[in-house]
Parts: C-alpha cells; structure tokens; sequence
C-alpha cells in the first residue's frame, strides 16, 4: 500500500484536485476542427506545466501536428520505471442541442462533473498527475521513476505520438506503459482490460450525375446515388449480424474456453444492455453472447450516411452524390490493412452499375491482447483492489486505443489499460461525465500501483 501520508494528501485535497480538473475541462480541445487549434495548445501547456510545476523535466515537442507533453522524474537506474500515457484532445460536442448544459461548462452534480473530456481522457488522466503530486508535495521519495507522455491527436487519428513513439524508443524505455483510457466493469467492480479492438475506417463515396436532378423530369432515367448507397450497405451483413465480406472471419482469434467462462460469470444481461443504451432490444451476430460480441467479435458498422435533402418540408430531387463511413472494429489477428482491402474490394464488386463508387481507407489500428499473468498485471490487479475496496476483474474493450499496438512492437513492455470511468459516462456523446469518486479513487489506485510496481 502506498505511505499513508500519501492517501491522507489525496484525501484532503479532493476538492482543490476537482477545482483544478474543471479547469482543465474548460478548454475546448477538439483535435479534429481545426479552429480549436490554439485551444489543443492551451491544453497541452496546462498539462505542461502542471507536471512542471511537481519537478518534472517537461518537454513540448512539436512532431508534425499538434504538440506532445514529454516529462520524466529523475531517473534512477535501481528503479523500475512506469510510462504514463494518456490525450488532452477531446471529440466534437455535436449535437450541441442533446447537451443539458454548456460542453465546455463543467457542472458538477450529485458528485459526478459533467463537461466533455471529463471521462475521455482528460479525467483519467488527471488521476495520475495528482497521484504524482502527492507523493512531491508530501516530500516523500518516489518509489518509481515515471514519464509522461501525453498527446493532441487521439480523437484526430493523428500520427505524431506513432512517429515519436517509433523514433525514440530508448527515451520512453520503462517497464511497463499504463494507459487509462478504459472503463471499470461497472459501479461496484473495477477491472482490468486486456484486449482492444482494432480499426479498420472506411468512407464510400457515390457520384452519380454531375448535379441533383429533378427527380420528376428525370426520375427512372438514371440511377439514383442514394438508392445505389442502400443497395451496398444493405449487403454488408446478412439478417443475423453475419457480415458478408469474404475473408472478413479469416485470421479472427477464437475466446479460450476459460474466457469465455469469466464473460458468463459476470453476469451481463440483455437487460442490462437494454437500459445502458436505450435499445428496444440487443441484437449481434448469431451464436455468440451480447458480452462476446461486445469484446470479442469483429463488428461493422455504419456511422454516417449523407444524401440528398434533409432538411424541412420536400425538395424532390434525385442526389448527385451519396457518402457512408463505416467502421469495423477486429479483434486479435486480424490485420486492418487487410480488412480494408477486402472491403474496398467486396463494395465495388456489390456496387449497382451507374454510379461512380470510391472507397477510402480512412485510418486503422490493430487489436491488443495483454498476457493476463504477467507480474505488473498482477501489481495492477491488486493497485485496483485496494484503490477501490473490491476485487477487480479481467475485462476485454470493444473500443481501440491505437497507439498500445505501437508501444507494445516499439517499446517491447506490458501494458496495463488501467481505467477508471465507466461505460455509461457518455464518452463521444452528449453529457459526458466523471463520477468524481472514481476520480479521487483512481488518483489513490495510481499512488498505490507506483509502490506495488516498485516491488
């Protein structure tokens, strides 16, 4: 367990940390639009200079987009050595009229704090710094020596922090990478991840004729980019979830059958599906459960579709042009180079004649399995236990965290997704939010991990 001196510190200080993290959530970093960029750049020089502030060596290094915050303790060579990694960058607040209060306006109540970043990342995040700050204020020695790196790119599919990660793989050399921007299993059971997703995001763009048409004068003559796009999407899956492009299930690595175990031990339900989301009912490939289609198995889905006329009252035309994105969350062994091939390849061979049909491969990120029994997995596990009073479980993600895959081939060291929000927080949707007890007891699990990694 952590000095005593240093959980006395958090706990006195709770207020003050929360004021500070509001803060932090009132800069509007969104990373994808690009007149936010100075924003991104006040937050990086918060976060700057708050591990400035504890003693840090603190770097602001420009990569080729936004900036990334480097920052090391004293390095002892005797000490084990724990990497940090987390984003200040946020996503888009859209549809700004779901919000019940200003995005950017932190509002705290019935002790959860409201504002977008508050659980994706900026919170988690902030567990760590103050953790850090514990042990400096209190004068106490630190058991580990800890780097940060903390980037602007994560909700941009930026490529500085994989360009930096690859470049410089002596100076982010540690013995384990802790990354929190995961979940808890729910309120009353932390976890522990160790799988993510992978991506492969794809865009199909239709053209048909060179403006949207009358679709009286010229309605049944050619064909329609709308109706074409329907046509496409409505063959990408089967009745049953299934998805129908070849090769699409080839490299898929199959749940252990303990795994599978774990997943039906937790007691998930479709009814507990159904109240999370709001859903009239769950729905996925056949065979599998709503826990191991949510962790475990390949999905693809439509994000967006844009055609035509959609504003009030008739305009009747026929589209010039129709668009769809579309993601595709692999799990471990599928490889998303090889996934969007087989996409493009399998859209334009379905594609109706008449239309002009580009796929675009967007970004990807491979899947991530983390060995369950490694030691600092198991310093992880009992950081959690004692941080939040109760026995962690292993826990997979259905999400992606890009740069782990990277980490892991570059920096050849485990990798702990020690996350401290929860799947309800509304991370990428309206009311994002932070229980802040989860917030004080994950400053309190970090503090904590530093001693037991130590050993």
């Amino acid at each position: 367990m952590a000095s005593q001196k240093v959980l006395e510190y958090l706990d006195a200080h709770r207020q003050q940390h929360v004021d500070q993290l509001c803060d932090f959530l009132r800069i509007p970093s969104i990373s994808s639009q690009s007149e936010h960029e100075e924003d991104c750049r006040r937050a990086a020089a918060f976060v700057a200079g708050e591990l400035k502030e504890l003693g840090l060596v603190v770097e602001t290094i420009e990569a080729g987009g936004l900036p990334l915050v480097y920052a090391q303790s004293e390095i002892k060579p005797e000490r084990k050595t724990l990497l940090f990694y987390g984003h200040y960058d946020v996503q888009p607040v859209d549809p700004l009229e779901l919000w019940d209060h200003p995005p950017f306006e932190p509002m705290i109540k019935n002790e959860i704090v409201y504002a977008r970043g508050a659980c994706d990342d900026k919170g988690q995040v902030y567990t760590h710094i103050k953790a850090l700050e514990a042990y400096i204020k209190q004068g106490i020695e630190l058991p580990v020596n800890v780097k940060f790196i903390i980037e602007g790119e994560e909700e941009a599919g930026g490529e500085s922090i994989y360009r930096y990660t690859e470049q410089n793989p002596e100076k982010l050399a540690c013995d384990a990478i802790i990354v929190s921007d995961t979940a808890l299993y729910n309120e009353s059971t932390p976890g522990i991840c160790y799988s993510l997703k992978g991506l492969a995001y794809m865009e199909i763009q239709l053209k048909g004729p060179d403006m949207d048409l009358h679709s009286g004068s010229y309605g049944g003559t050619v064909q329609n980019p709308g109706n074409a796009l329907a046509e496409i999407i409505a063959k990408l899956k089967d009745e049953n979830g299934h998805c129908l492009i070849p090769g699409f299930y080839d490299d898929v690595l199959e749940l252990e059958p303990d795994e599978r175990a774990g997943f039906a031990e937790l007691g998930y339900t479709d009814e507990i599906l159904k109240k999370e989301t709001g859903a009239p009912e769950a729905f996925g490939e056949e065979g599998f459960t709503t826990l191991e289609r949510m962790w475990a198995r390949p999905t693809c889905d439509v994000n967006g579709l844009a055609s035509g006329y959609g504003g009030e009252g008739a305009k009747t035309i026929i589209p010039s042009r129709a668009m769809a994105k579309v993601s595709m969350r692999l799990v471990p062994n599928q490889d998303p180079a090889k996934i969007a091939q087989l996409f493009e390849k399998y859209v334009l061979s379905i594609a109706p004649k008449g239309v002009e049909v580009t796929v675009i491969d967007h970004h990807g990120a491979n899947p991530v399995l983390v060995p369950r029994k490694s030691e600092m997995m198991q310093a992880g596990m009992k950081a959690l236990e004692e941080g939040f009073g109760a026995k962690p479980v292993f826990i997979r993600e259905g999400g992606s965290i890009p740069i782990v895959g990277t980490f892991q081939e570059c920096l050849k060291s485990p990798v702990l997704l020690l996350g401290y929000g929860l799947s309800t927080d509304n991370i990428h949707s309206p009311n994002e939010k932070f229980h802040l007890s989860n917030f004080w007891r994950g400053a309190r699990t970090t503090a904590i991990l530093m001693e037991e990694a130590a050993k």
